[in-house]
């Protein structure tokens, strides 16, 4: 099912240093696995923030992660949907082992709460 209205895609910014960590990470990659994700982050705007597995995947208190696997490079982009038709992508890794590590849990649950008490900026990429 395709959702009518559009979904808003927005990406975390640290408000203290500006640094804006899912989109470097992206930028960071070739241009194939650049293009994959942004093509699964389009899919997962379309579905209205939610794929099924093996796509997405629930990791705690209503974050979700984007499955990006290209060859041996998994890629995991967490995010979760906000008041507004907004997904916001909070976090992006190299995900190296079987289980999501807590430490990249950790970074993502700690951005969302930033998120939640107003104490970070969202911004919209262009590209997507």
């Amino acid at each position: 099912m395709i959702y009518n209205e559009m979904y808003k895609i927005k990406f975390y910014r640290n408000c203290s240093n500006g640094k804006r960590p899912v989109r470097d990470y992206i930028y960071n990659l070739d241009r194939s696995q650049r293009n994959k994700i942004y093509k699964y982050i389009g899919y997962l705007r379309d579905r209205g923030g939610y794929l099924d597995e093996p796509y997405s995947r629930h990791i705690t208190s209503g974050i979700r992660e984007l499955r990006v696997d290209f060859s041996n490079n998994h890629h995991r982009i967490l995010y979760f949907c906000f008041i507004g038709k907004t997904i916001v992508m909070i976090h992006a890794f190299l995900k190296k082992t079987a289980k999501t590590p807590r430490r990249e849990i950790n970074i993502a649950l700690n951005r969302y709460y930033e998120i939640i008490n107003h104490n970070s900026e969202l911004y919209e990429e262009e590209n997507i």
